[in-house]
C-alpha cells in the first residue's frame, strides 16, 4: 500500500546559468567630412550600451552597442578632435535547459578598447567586452514533510527543519533621467564635446512590502575642447531614485542590485558653451534572496510492517556572507617624458574572479588605465596599463563565490617622478554560499503481507549509547518508538549522552 506523502511547495527560482561571456570587436570608420585629417590619435575611450535581452529555447542572446569616442590631433592644427564610433554586437551562448520562461539578467562592460589610424581619413577601432548573464527558471520547489495518516499502522516519522537561501525573486525596471547641465564658472567654456562618462552607482535599498525603493548616483565626466582648443573636464553626480514591484518576499530579504545603462545623449545647448543637456536610459535589475526554513521528512518505518522507502536528495544553499570590499589601488605608470598635466583618466575593468590560497582568499580584477596627459613640451600624450588589483577575504570551505567589481568613484593622478601615479578605488561585491546535500523521503510503501514478527524479540534489551547516536535510531533499531524509550528510562528533554545505557522496552 502506498502512504500518501504531503508536500509544501516553495515558489522560488533556480539559476540556469551564471557566466562572463568574452567577445572583441572590430570596425573600420571613414572620418566625417566636417572633421579635419587625423595626424595622430591621442586617445580612445569607450562605454557600453545594453541594447535587448532574450532568452530562447536552449540559448541567450544580448545585444548592444560600445559607443567610441577617439580623439586625435588634426593635421590642420585645430586642436583635438573627436570622432564617434558606434559598433554593435551581438553575444550568444548555448544554455542546455533554458527556456524562453527564464528570466535573464546581463552587466555588459568594456574591457580595454584601443584605436589606430590607417590614414588621415581612416581609423580601426577594437574594443574588448565583457558580457555577465544570469539566467533564472522559475520553479515551484517540492518538500515532503509529513505523512497523511501516520497514527496508523505504527508509523513513526523523523520530521527536521532546514534553513536554506532561496531566489524569491528577480525584478527589472527600466528608467530614463534627463536633466539641464550649466558649467562652474570657475570651468572655461565648451566649444565641443569630447567624451562623456557615466559611472553608475546603487546605494540605498529597502523592501517594503511589495515595493523595493532604490537610490543611487549616475556620476557623469564630461571632457571638452575649449575655445582655446585646451582640453578641459567637468564633473557632475545625478541622484535617481526608483521603486521596483517584487512579491512574495519578506522586508528582511536581501537584495542585489545592479543598474546598467541602455542610452546616453549629451549636447551643448546655446551658443556661449556653459549649457549642456543629458538623457540617460538606464535598467536595474534585482535578485532577491531569502532565508527561509523548511520541513523535510528525512526517515520513517513502521513499528507493526516492513516499509520499502525511495529518497530523494536535495541541494539546499546556505548564505554563509555578502557584502562590500572598498579598496584602492595605487600605481605609478612610467612615461616616456615628463608630465607638466594630467588631464583625464579612464579604467576598465576586465576579469573578476575569486581565487582560494589555503583558508584563505581573494577577490582579483583586472584593469585597464589609461591617463591622459600634458608633457613639458605641451604635447598631448596618453598611456594605457594593465594593472591587477586584490581584495583579501575570508573563503570559507566549500563556498562557491560569485563576485563583482567596479570603480567607486574617478580614478585620480598625479604627476610623479618617472610618470604619473594613479590612484583607483575599487568597489568589490561579493556572495558566499554553502551548498548542503540532504536526503529526504519521497515515496513510501507499506507491505501489508510482511508484519514485523514481534513475538521473538525480548520484552526488555539493555543498550549503551554510542558517540554521535540519536535516540532516533535506537528507536528505529529496535521497532520501538522514542517515546517509550523516554517514558522507560525517565529521560528529560537532553538527548542521552554517550556511554548511558537504556531500557529499550518491547513495543506491545
Amino acid at each position: 500500500m502506498e502512504l500518501e506523502l504531503k508536500t509544501t511547495q516553495l515558489n522560488c527560482y533556480d539559476t540556469v546559468l551564471d557566466t562572463t561571456l568574452f567577445q572583441e570587436e572590430t570596425l573600420e570608420s571613414i572620418v566625417p567630412d566636417a572633421c579635419p585629417d587625423i595626424l595622430r590619435i591621442v586617445d580612445m575611450e569607450a562605454a557600453v550600451c545594453l541594447g535587448t535581452k532574450e532568452a530562447q529555447e536552449g540559448k541567450a542572446e544580448v545585444t548592444g552597442t560600445a559607443r567610441c569616442a577617439v580623439l586625435y590631433e588634426a593635421e590642420s592644427g585645430e586642436g583635438v578632435r573627436r570622432i564617434t564610433v558606434n559598433i554593435p554586437f551581438t553575444c550568444t551562448a548555448e544554455v542546455p535547459g533554458l527556456t524562453r520562461q527564464c528570466r535573464l539578467l546581463t552587466e555588459p562592460r568594456v574591457m580595454w578598447a584601443d584605436a589606430r589610424s590607417l590614414n588621415p581619413r581612416k581609423v580601426l577601432v577594437r574594443v574588448s567586452l565583457a558580457i555577465g548573464v544570469q539566467a533564472f527558471a522559475s520553479q515551484s520547489a517540492s518538500f515532503c514533510d509529513r505523512v497523511d495518516g501516520q497514527d496508523q499502522n505504527g508509523i513513526q516519522t523523523l520530521e527536521e527543519p532546514q534553513t536554506a537561501c532561496f531566489i524569491i525573486g528577480v525584478e527589472e525596471k527600466s528608467f530614463t533621467f534627463s536633466d539641464d547641465l550649466s558649467l562652474s564658472a570657475t570651468r572655461p567654456p565648451a566649444a565641443e564635446i569630447l567624451k562623456s562618462r557615466v559611472d553608475l552607482v546603487c546605494g540605498e535599498s529597502k523592501l517594503i512590502g511589495n515595493k523595493l525603493i532604490f537610490k543611487g548616483e549616475a556620476g557623469l565626466r564630461l571632457v571638452y575642447r575649449e575655445p582655446g582648443g585646451g582640453l578641459c573636464s567637468a564633473d557632475f553626480t545625478l541622484p535617481f531614485s526608483q521603486i521596483m514591484e517584487v512579491s512574495g518576499v519578506g522586508e528582511e530579504a536581501d537584495c542585489a542590485l545592479s543598474v546598467v545603462l541602455t542610452g546616453i545623449d549629451c549636447t551643448l545647448d546655446g551658443d556661449e558653451g556653459r549649457m549642456m543637456s543629458v538623457a540617460l536610459g538606464m535598467l536595474a535589475q534585482a535578485v532577491v534572496r531569502e532565508e527561509r526554513q523548511v520541513t523535510l521528512l528525512s526517515d520513517i518505518y513502521s513499528t507493526s510492517y516492513d516499509l520499502t522507502v525511495q529518497r530523494r536528495n536535495y541541494t539546499l544553499d546556505r548564505l554563509l556572507e555578502h557584502g562590500e570590499r572598498r579598496i584602492t589601488t595605487r600605481e605609478l605608470l612610467e612615461t616616456t617624458s615628463p608630465v607638466r598635466e594630467v588631464c583625464d583618466v579612464h579604467i576598465h575593468v576586465g576579469l573578476v574572479e575569486a581565487e582560494r590560497d589555503g583558508d584563505q582568499g581573494r577577490l582579483k580584477a583586472e584593469l585597464s588605465a589609461t591617463v591622459v596627459y600634458l608633457s613639458e613640451e605641451g604635447i598631448l600624450e596618453s598611456i594605457t596599463r594593465t594593472i591587477s588589483a586584490m581584495c583579501p577575504v575570508e573563503f570559507p570551505a566549500g563556498a562557491t563565490c560569485s563576485c563583482h567589481c567596479a570603480c567607486s568613484g574617478e580614478g585620480a593622478a598625479a604627476p610623479a617622478g618617472g610618470g604619473v601615479e594613479l590612484r583607483c578605488p575599487l568597489e568589490f561585491r561579493y556572495l558566499f554560499l554553502l551548498p548542503r546535500q540532504t536526503a529526504g523521503v519521497s515515496q513510501v510503501r507499506l507491505e501489508e503481507d510482511a508484519p514485523r514478527d514481534l513475538a521473538a524479540r525480548p520484552s526488555i534489551v539493555l543498550r549503551a549509547v554510542e558517540e554521535g547516536e540519536r535516540l532516533w535510531d535506537i528507536a528505529k533499531a529496535y521497532g520501538t518508538t522514542m517515546e517509550d524509550i523516554v517514558q522507560a528510562n525517565s529521560l528529560g528533554e537532553e538527548a542521552p549522552v554517550a556511554g548511558r545505557v537504556l531500557l529499550i522496552p518491547k513495543k506491545r
